[in-house]
């Protein structure tokens, strides 16, 4: 006898058009959501009530992060607003209370940036310093982030926030550039991109063993190639019309344009996924320009919109335009069971944040709790939220998964 199909632990049903970008805060105790109208909406994930819920953008959303106490939304507005919001939400609906934050009271908006949406390529960012989550009132953080150019759509830049300063310009551009009026290059439109640093050995360095941090860009294009570049000139923290930057690898491992692209937390490997049957996986560690450590794998279904990779790495989870959410080793991409819910794309997911003592599926306390905090929210919440999945769907719903521990994934 089978066993009965999974079902959503929980839904939400507050967007009201279809849901495109989903992200949860490190802690996992803030979810945002925003969908094709422009609409954001912060959930508290203790209570599943609106922390926040206001009209960000004037078309749809691409992206959604928090950074510091600030959270980056991008859309097809052709904006990149940053907003302050955590001294904005009132004592009484904190993190873990139980009113409800009006649409009334928004966001502070701190600045906004002119950006290129026609790629439907969202930003990558990459923080000066991750552990520095609360910075002091002498240090404000600051952050790289990647976009699409703001005339080429095949180029990249890179940006300083919150100066919004653009430190690298026309990422990709080759010497003798050719690209349709449109701004497509010979790769096509960038579909998605990763910024990060590499830990290389250092050529200037006495010591053999001496490391350094070395920038690196990782895209998606509209061919189905995936290019990965690092920064060279270790001399200049700037660069324009794409100097310094030199390609590791290109792999072109889809024969459509490639719809998502999601890299693992250490930054060692990247998942793709296309309106073909066909998942990529791209090894980061390679340093050569043989491409060797790219293999594709074949599935059955064709359409995936989005794809997530657990916080450990060993389990992804791939969003099908049939609705469906299909889980998969990330190694082997042995199939792990799929989530049937919604009846329309599955265009946004992502995994809650694990912590690496919870490998297996018993709840295991934190090490600085003791127990229930004051707010009632115990070990085994905390525990199980850490094995939610979150799935954002063309039916404006988000559907909240408990999964199993996959420790063989």
């Amino acid at each position: 006898m089978s066993e009965p199909s999974p079902v959503p632990e929980h839904l939400l049903r507050s967007h009201s058009t279809s849901v495109r970008a989903v992200h949860i805060s490190e802690d996992n105790e803030r979810l945002y959501s925003g969908d094709s109208s422009g609409l954001v909406i912060i959930t508290s994930t203790r209570t599943l009530r609106a922390l926040a819920k206001w009209a960000a953008h004037t078309d749809s959303l691409l992206g959604i992060e928090e950074w510091s106490e600030r959270v980056i939304t991008h859309a097809r507005d052709h904006k990149l607003h940053v907003w302050k919001t955590l001294e904005d939400v009132p004592p009484t609906s904190k993190i873990g209370g139980s009113a409800v934050v009006s649409e009334a009271q928004a966001p502070t908006l701190c600045y906004s940036m002119d950006v290129n949406a026609l790629n439907y390529c969202r930003f990558s960012l990459l923080e000066e310093d991750p552990s520095n989550a609360r910075p002091s009132a002498e240090h404000q953080s600051q952050c790289l982030i990647a976009l699409p150019n703001l005339v080429e759509s095949s180029l990249a830049d890179v940006w300083v926030l919150p100066s919004c300063q653009r430190v690298h310009a026309a990422i990709g551009k080759p010497p003798t550039q050719g690209t349709m009026a449109d701004g497509r290059g010979a790769a096509g439109l960038i579909m998605s991109m990763h910024l990060f640093f590499a830990e290389v050995a250092s050529a200037e360095a006495t010591s053999s063993t001496a490391k350094m941090d070395e920038l690196r860009l990782l895209c998606a294009y509209e061919n189905g190639s995936v290019t990965l570049r690092r920064y060279a000139d270790s001399t200049n923290s700037y660069s324009i019309e794409g100097r310094g930057w030199e390609i590791i690898w290109t792999a072109k491992l889809h024969a459509e344009t490639i719809m998502s692209m999601r890299v693992s937390r250490g930054n060692s490997f990247a998942l793709s996924t296309s309106a073909d049957h066909l998942v990529g996986r791209y090894d980061l560690k390679v340093r050569s320009s043989s491409a060797s450590g790219s293999v594709v794998f074949r599935t059955k279904y064709p359409g995936n919109g989005a794809v997530a990779i657990r916080h450990d790495g060993r389990v992804c989870a791939i969003g099908g335009w049939d609705g469906k959410i299909r889980l998969y080793s990330s190694k082997s991409m042995k199939s792990l069971g799929t989530l049937n819910y919604h009846k329309k794309a599955c265009q946004a997911i992502e995994f809650a944040h694990g912590s690496e003592t919870l490998m297996s599926g018993e709840p295991i306390a934190d090490e600085d709790d003791d127990g229930d905090d004051d707010d009632g929210f115990g070990d085994v919440e905390k525990s199980t939220r850490k094995r939610w999945l979150i799935g954002g769907s063309e039916d404006g719903r988000l559907s909240i998964w408990v999964l199993i521990d996959f420790t063989r994934g």
